[in-house]
């Protein structure tokens, strides 16, 4: 049994502190500053109030270097959240940061700012009229979800109860592939929905296989979940070909069931970097789409957005109206208040960046996405189950037949996130059957870089990855750092797979660049036995 399971730090260190005589304090677990002499503040305790408060540049100083202890989140790669604004933005989130959305009749501009942000999305995404479409702001994809399979879920159970039918045996269903992200599955247990997942597999491309699907769906199906951009690998799931075997299941059985788009990542790529691309409300059977605006909306954590393609996928009963903040409001999300700064910052992004500056930011990760998967690649370390890097289908072939291959133009390759999923060789297994894939992300992890590792989803869960989102702040420059760590860490677990060199091997770090500007070993004079040593 671990050491660790044994000691209870918090015991420990409170033994461990100076005690008046031998009379131990009978208050426990004390935050105490280094700060409490210079600002005669007493300890205070973690878990419970203080009987008393402390001075605000003390309370700040304090809090301040207790968060100090938080990772970077540049050198973040497990998440897909946006960390970074203009000042310009971060200036106009705090003069706003104590409005509550909801009160329209006290922030009416700030109202009109997030209808105008739904409309812009509707037009973004295709819909037959942005003026028709309806929409809202959530806290994230997680909500909108909810939301989105909330519409489905009681559009079901209207047309059951009008055809005299049970909404209760056996039960609503909802389709959606293995590879799904917690939120959905949340849905579904949360509302008394069945969730049917459809088994990924290699030739499905690790996400959901419509035809598979298919066997999946009957007429107690509310929808079907399609996800634009799974978070395992970055794959878009082929949303016009679940909506063309809908429509010959439509017209062969007389049951029409709806598509939920799930664009939680993909609803701010797929329309700038790829816009040629069917996916979205150009598709009869999508009734409704979810983003995340603190993903690649660019904005920081805390906004996302669900848009129904027209009034009628959004049941009345869904919406409610308020009569006591001062006019006649209506509230369709499961939040009531709800902060207006991450609201006004996604409007920010859209006038200062507009479709270009989208579209460049996408381009770019996607660039620098490729960048990182070929040179795994060709290492011979590592397969990337990611295809982003790889030409769209049909396209190999043809162009580089006729006219060469332009890797510089987006349309020639197979569309995606800008995420690199990767993993050992079946080569460096077989020479290394000892090497755990896992010790790559703990040993980069003591690097500074979050690179998680874990198994893909049911019916591939033997497999594990390893997997890198590129964001607008992961630049080339931090690719080929990253790199370069990757790659000394598996080459030091390869020589040797014992932890003790892998710790070893953590005093150095090499990169690309590593050697300008540096001194050759032996250039400085010899240790003097002090803890200063030469380069």
């Amino acid at each position: 049994m671990a050491l660790s399971k044994h000691l209870n730090a918090d015991r420990l260190i409170q033994a461990a502190k100076d005690h008046k005589g031998h009379v131990h304090s009978s208050t426990k677990h004390h935050a105490i500053s280094a700060y409490g002499g210079r600002y005669g503040t007493d300890p205070i305790p973690k878990y419970r109030l203080p009987s008393k408060g402390v001075d605000a540049e003390a309370a700040y100083q304090l809090i301040h270097d207790e968060l100090s202890l938080d990772g970077s989140p540049a050198l973040n790669l497990a998440s897909f959240v946006h960390t970074w604004m203009p000042k310009q933005a971060d200036q106009l989130m705090m003069e706003n940061i104590s409005k509550n959305l909801i009160d329209q009749d006290e922030y009416p501009m700030t109202q009109v700012l997030h209808t105008r942000c739904v409309s812009i999305l509707a037009d973004l995404w295709h819909a037959p009229s942005a003026q028709q479409a309806i929409g809202t702001a959530t806290t994230g994809s997680s909500e909108a979800i909810q939301l989105g399979g909330l519409a489905m879920k009681r559009i079901w159970q209207e047309k059951r109860k009008a055809a005299g039918k049970s909404i209760h045996e056996p039960g609503p269903n909802i389709v959606m592939g293995a590879n799904a992200q917690v939120a959905l599955e949340k849905f579904a247990r949360y509302f008394d929905v069945e969730a049917r997942l459809v088994p990924i597999s290699v030739e499905s491309n690790y996400r959901l296989d419509p035809k598979r699907a298919m066997q999946y769906v009957d007429e107690n199906t509310i929808g079907v979940y399609v996800i634009l951009g799974s978070t395992y690998t970055g794959h878009y799931e082929p949303v016009k070909e679940m909506a063309d075997l809908l429509d010959e299941y439509e017209a062969r059985t007389g049951h029409s069931v709806p598509i939920h788009v799930d664009g939680a990542s993909g609803g701010f790529i797929a329309p700038f970097a790829t816009p040629r691309l069917v996916w979205d409300f150009r598709i009869p059977r999508v009734v409704s789409i979810n983003t995340s605006g603190h993903k690649f909306g660019l904005s920081y954590v805390g906004v996302g957005w669900v848009v129904w393609r027209s009034k009628q996928f959004l049941p009345k009963d869904l919406i409610f109206e308020l009569h006591y903040l001062g006019s006649v409001e209506y509230s369709f999300s499961l939040n009531f208040s709800r902060p207006a700064h991450p609201i006004i910052a996604q409007y920010y992004n859209f006038v200062h960046l507009g479709y270009e500056g989208y579209r460049n930011v996408a381009l770019q990760d996607l660039k620098n996405a490729r960048l990182l998967s070929r040179a795994l690649e060709k290492s011979g370390l590592f397969d990337v189950l990611s295809d982003i890097h790889r030409p769209a289908e049909g396209i190999a072939t043809a162009a580089k037949a006729a006219i060469g291959f332009d890797e510089e133009n987006i349309e020639n390759y197979t569309p995606g996130l800008p995420v690199v999923s990767f993993k050992f060789s079946d080569a460096f297994k077989q020479k290394n059957p000892d090497v755990q894939q896992k010790w790559v992300q703990v040993l980069l992890r003591a690097k500074g870089w979050i690179v998680p590792n874990y198994e893909l989803a049911p019916d591939m869960q033997d497999i594990e990855i390893l997997r890198v989102v590129v964001r607008e702040n992961v630049t080339a420059v931090m690719i080929d750092r990253l790199f370069a760590d990757i790659i000394e860490v598996v080459e030091g677990l390869a020589k040797e797979d014992s932890p003790v060199h892998a710790l070893n091997a953590l005093q150095s770090r090499k990169t690309v660049e590593g050697h300008h500007g540096r001194l050759d070993p032996g250039s400085g004079s010899k240790s003097s036995g002090t803890y200063a040593k030469q380069c």
